[in-house]
């Protein structure tokens, strides 16, 4: 680029990283007041000269044909107004899922070569599925940092091994751990409660700064912060570049939205999602972002017609679409903040803007109903949301006493005009997401559009490119291996040039595909929206298909029968590319890598016992013992001040799923959340007496299969006070964001007698112990020995 050549030389080798410090040579003097006192000055490290600012904005779970700026119907004005003032990419590719494609944005190379083969919560022992990234291969923003820029993530970050994501880390893979962000404030995991998130401020857990209440929102709190670090970072150092990676939540579900955003909609959606795809392939073309030859791919027969849904359904799906338009076109309004405050710093000349609408094509893991509460789905219990219930529950949809997203059906609309969705990473309605880059000071041809095939790990060799930047070969004193990405600087002076990515391969779960040269070979392994059981083939057995990109954009025409020579060739060619980036082995397995043992890697905790302390909170899921299709007790070491003593003993996970032992009014309770469809509690029939005391539950599992029920018992130190019954239990997961709390509760609340602030133990609570086997001991754990009964059980 001309513009950068006037500046002056860079005097920096920046291949080895942290770059070496270079001492002063030349005369040493005896006193400093000495006329021959001479030393250069202290300069700060800063990029190459003419190096932009950086903005990468990605979207979660937005189909290629949802946004408007692609012909969609989700009104997104910020994205139309960067792509009138720069580029938009209609053949960017992303991997099929969150945890991947972000893991390869961030660090240039494929999800396997990082271990990201799928999501965290899935990861293995295999290297490609680990979930662990080499240091290797160091992330972009560390080599950023490393080169003098201000780095900065808002949002998500879905890249923490499971096992690392308790209080106590380690916090190497966190993003202002190890991930080269100097500034972090957002979350860990997969997805989160948009009105109650759990949030971290670098490693240590906040408090949302208001409440749903008040009117909190996540998307709005990440564009305040992020623009409030950008308008300090300018004032404190305006001759520093920065780059800042904004990641919110949406549109993941649970689609999470102010109801005024919602009614922008109200009817848009009644005609359905066949018809939807329709306008949206009109419009399409009209704006010509797929070709005018291009064709709208037919709908697969595991995709329910509309016109073949339930009538008396129809109006709750048609509102599950009204509340996921609104939250897309909510979180594109924030965005707008970001890039209004960019214009307002007089930087926004100089900033890259890369706008990827999704990280992967449209979610059909919402089931073909749809969901008021997506776990159900995910613990196999989807048939408890009938129709009769989703329609009671119709006019909360998007609402904070929701946890919903939208039906298959609806996801394959977001995906127009191609075929299949999220997870499917054989064809491009799972991996095609429609890109804007924005540069005014780099890009001429304001408003083009650019068709060269592009992959999200092209990302970062292009802002090093921009910058001036090279690869390290070296980083904290380990070897770099080389991006696997290519720049894609080069399309942004000539729309016509030939593409330089010519090959990618492509696998999620064994949905698989490769890219090579204008041609795709893709196979279809198993269904998304199918989570627990299902039968699936061997892989062997995978029907492969063939499609020429030259002159199908969408996929449509399969001409395997015509061209099997071609399609043997590019078998071929995945596997040569599965075993060069560590995709094998292919794992199609789900419910059993939810299993860390099965899985094969590593827990936090070991054995059948847990001791918690009061305080201790904010732990995940996997920072503890599950308690999952087994029987367990709790054991709490209570002083009472008086008989109305009240809250939470420990609780684990919250309004949409969880368990909890409890106070109120003086008296013992167990809560088990199935889900938010079904409450059971089981309360002690007298207060507990003033003084120092044992309160234990038992939970004895009814067995002969997942998600089954059980009995309970309370006692006060070993005399039984109650008992009761939980009908069924949730096999799989309580949820994504919600976490286990000891003498108080974060996040929603398990059981509606409290609310998170109103949670804390009025007693003195001294020790809390989680052993599994129910009742395999006596009903009263002599305090002095607690600690002896724990680590004798691991």
């Amino acid at each position: 680029m001309s513009w950068r050549f006037a500046m002056s030389p860079d005097r920096h080798a920046r291949t080895m990283l942290p770059i070496p410090d270079r001492p002063a040579t030349g005369l040493t003097t005896y006193d400093a007041k000495d006329p021959a006192t001479a030393y250069p000055p202290i300069e700060p490290l800063l990029p190459p000269p003419g190096a932009p600012h950086v903005l990468v904005v990605l979207l979660d779970d937005v189909g290629f044909g949802a946004s408007s700026a692609f012909g969609g119907p989700c009104r997104t004005p910020t994205a139309e107004r960067l792509a009138a003032g720069g580029l938009r990419y209609n053949r960017f590719h992303t991997t099929a899922l969150c945890a991947p494609t972000r893991q390869a944005l961030l660090t240039g190379r494929n999800h396997h070569s990082v271990g990201m083969g799928s999501i965290t919560e899935t990861a293995t022992s295999a290297p490609g599925n680990s979930s662990l990234r080499p240091n290797t291969k160091a992330p972009l923003p560390m080599t950023l940092k490393l080169n003098g820029y201000s780095t900065a993530q808002f949002g998500k970050c879905h890249e923490v091994p499971v096992w690392q994501t308790s209080p106590m880390g380690p916090f190497d893979a966190w993003p202002s751990g190890g991930g080269g962000f100097e500034t972090f404030y957002g979350f860990i995991g997969g997805e989160n409660n948009q009105w109650d998130p759990a949030l971290y401020d670098g490693t240590t857990p906040v408090d949302p700064p208001a409440t749903e209440e008040e009117g909190y929102h996540l998307t709005e709190d990440l564009a305040d912060r992020a623009v409030s670090w950008m308008r300090q970072q300018k004032a404190l150092m305006p001759d520093r570049p920065f780059f800042v990676y904004f990641a919110p939540g949406a549109t993941h579900a649970p689609h999470h939205v102010p109801k005024e955003w919602i009614e922008k909609y109200a009817g848009a959606f009644d005609d359905g999602w066949d018809v939807q795809r329709e306008r949206t392939f009109a419009r399409q073309k009209e704006l010509g972002v797929v070709p005018p030859d291009a064709e709208l791919t037919a709908r697969h027969d595991e995709i329910p017609a509309w016109d073949d849904m339930p009538e008396e359904l129809k109006p709750v799906l048609a509102r599950q679409m009204e509340v996921y338009a609104g939250f897309l076109e909510h979180t594109d309004h924030h965005v707008g903040r970001l890039i209004d405050a960019l214009s307002d710093l007089e930087v926004l000349d100089d900033t890259i803007v890369y706008y990827i609408v999704g990280d992967n094509g449209a979610s059909a893991e919402g089931t073909v109903n749809g969901a008021f509460n997506e776990m159900a789905n995910f613990n196999g219990m989807a048939a408890l949301e009938t129709p009769e219930f989703m329609l009671s529950k119709m006019a909360e949809f998007g609402s904070p006493t929701s946890y919903n997203h939208y039906a298959v059906g609806w996801a394959w609309a977001m995906n127009t005009p191609l075929q299949w969705t999220k997870q499917v990473a054989s064809h491009w309605g799972g991996t095609r997401n429609g890109t804007i880059v924005h540069w005014p000071s780099g890009i001429a041809d304001r408003g083009g559009l650019r068709s060269q095939f592009t992959h999200v790990i092209d990302v970062a060799p292009t802002i090093l490119e921009a910058a001036g930047i090279p690869e390290p070969a070296s980083v904290n004193g380990v070897q770099q291996s080389p991006m696997e990405g290519t720049s894609m600087l080069y399309t942004f002076a000539d729309r016509s040039a030939p593409e330089r990515h010519d090959l990618q391969y492509f696998e999620m779960f064994a949905n698989r595909g490769i890219y090579h040269r204008g041609w795709s070979a893709v196979t279809k392994h198993r269904t998304p929206w199918v989570m627990v059981g299902g039968d699936l083939p061997a892989f062997d057995d995978d029907v492969w298909e063939l499609y020429d990109g030259d002159s199908d954009f969408s996929q449509a025409r399969d001409l395997a029968r015509q061209h099997p020579d071609k399609l043997r060739d590019l078998q071929r060619l995945w596997l040569i590319e599965a075993t060069k980036y560590n995709v094998l082995p292919m794992d199609d397995r789900t419910s059993e890598r939810l299993e860390p043992e099965m899985a094969g890697r590593p827990t936090l905790i070991r054995g059948r016992s847990q001791l918690f302390f009061p305080g201790m909170g904010r732990l995940s899921e996997n920072s503890v013992v599950s308690i999952k299709n087994k029987s367990f007790s709790v054991t709490a070491d209570v002083d009472v001040p008086g008989d109305q003593v009240e809250g939470v003993i420990i609780a684990q996970g919250g309004r949409f799923g969880g368990s909890t032992v409890y106070f109120t009014k003086g008296h013992a309770r167990f809560a088990y959340n199935l889900l938010g469809i079904q409450l059971f509690t089981v309360e002690a029939d007298r207060s507990v007496p003033a003084g120092r005391h044992q309160v234990r539950m038992e939970f004895a599992y009814d067995g002969g299969g997942l998600g089954k029920g059980g009995a309970v018992t309370l006692f006060y130190d070993g005399d039984e006070v109650g008992s009761g019954r939980v009908d069924a239990t949730q096999p799989m997961v309580f949820s994504a964001d919600e976490t286990t709390d000891i003498g108080y509760e974060s996040g929603t609340t398990v059981s509606p007698d409290y609310t998170s602030r109103a949670s804390r133990f009025t007693g003195r609570l001294h020790w809390v112990q989680l052993d599994l086997g129910g009742d395999d001991h006596d009903h009263y754990i002599d305090p002095d020995e607690r600690l002896r009964v724990a680590m004798s059980r691991q």
